[in-house]
């Protein structure tokens, strides 16, 4: 729970107000989910209080705006959300009897922590693309009072700091769903003897694990069961950046499907193959391999 208090000495977290930034959303919707009971006090001026935590101003331990603020050995500057994980961070994955307690706090920095912080700290993202693309970031920026609206900024702050702490809860459960994962996948890599591809019982978010083991260079193909039935087969990506494949599906057979794919692939039970190459669909897990085995055939 969440309170603002109009009182600086009612206050056990202290942070500026004005324009509100991710930074300081998160970290207030973090230390409500550690703390628990957060009366929070947002002002300019943090003196009066020497027992609250105070956090993105003051210049203290939570602050990241004077000359000699931290920076990770990556270059990162920390701001103060990425200060509070890395005091607090392991107690609260403690707190929440999360297994593998390192590798989900080290995974979360890299997968959430750093964006905020680098952004915050005005070290932005290249992006190339025809379209606006809006970060986090951009996002929560969102919640500041419109130009010419009525909207109160603490009322906002607060709509604001509900959202972010949805977000956590959620990306938490996605980090610790992630280090699980990474040990399955490196552990079916070490095991797997077909070399050009890999099967997996069940879905999972492999594909990072995957691009990064160096033992996993040679695999093209991916193939688990489908939701809909059937057995999926994916392409691999280059790289966690270059999403073209290692290797495509055949180009005759792109948005084909059922008799007609049959046909043109020349196997039965191959029931769909996306129009962009990059996955395809089989009746079974025998006619998946049959697939894999084609397709890297006439690309040979």
């Amino acid at each position: 729970m969440i309170t603002l208090v109009k009182d600086i000495k009612d206050a056990n977290c202290i942070t500026h107000s004005g324009t509100m930034h991710a930074d300081e959303i998160f970290a207030t919707a973090f230390l409500e989910l550690y703390k628990d009971n957060i009366k929070l006090f947002r002002t300019n001026n943090p003196t009066g209080n020497d027992k609250a935590i105070i956090y993105d101003i003051g210049k203290g331990k939570f602050d990241h705006h004077q000359l000699d603020a931290k920076v990770r050995e990556n270059g990162i500057k920390y701001c103060a959300f990425g200060l509070l994980w890395e005091e607090y961070g392991k107690e609260y994955l403690k707190d929440l009897e999360i297994e593998d307690i390192d590798e989900v706090y080290d995974y979360f920095i890299k997968d959430f922590v750093e964006q905020i912080d680098a952004i915050d700290n005005g070290v932005f993202p290249k992006i190339e693309a025809k379209f606006k693309v809006k970060t986090l970031s951009d996002i929560f920026k969102l919640f500041n009072p419109s130009s010419f609206s009525d909207e109160d900024e603490n009322t906002q702050f607060l709509k604001a700091e509900n959202l972010a702490k949805i977000i956590l809860e959620e990306e938490i459960l996605n980090c610790v769903g992630k280090v699980k994962t990474s040990n399955i996948i490196n552990e079916l890599i070490e095991k797997n003897k077909n070399k050009t591809f890999l099967i997996l019982d069940k879905y999972m978010p492999y594909e990072e694990f995957l691009i990064s083991n160096e033992k996993a260079n040679d695999i093209l193909f991916v193939i688990y069961p489908s939701n809909r039935e059937g057995y999926c087969i994916k392409t691999v990506p280059k790289s966690t950046t270059d999403k073209s494949t290692r290797l495509d599906f055949p180009k005759n057979w792109g948005g084909l499907t059922d008799e007609e794919l049959e046909r043109e692939s020349g196997i039965e039970g191959l029931t769909f193959c996306h129009a962009t190459l990059f996955l395809a669909v089989a009746k079974d897990l025998e006619t998946a391999i049959k697939v894999v085995n084609k397709a890297i055939e006439e690309k040979k």
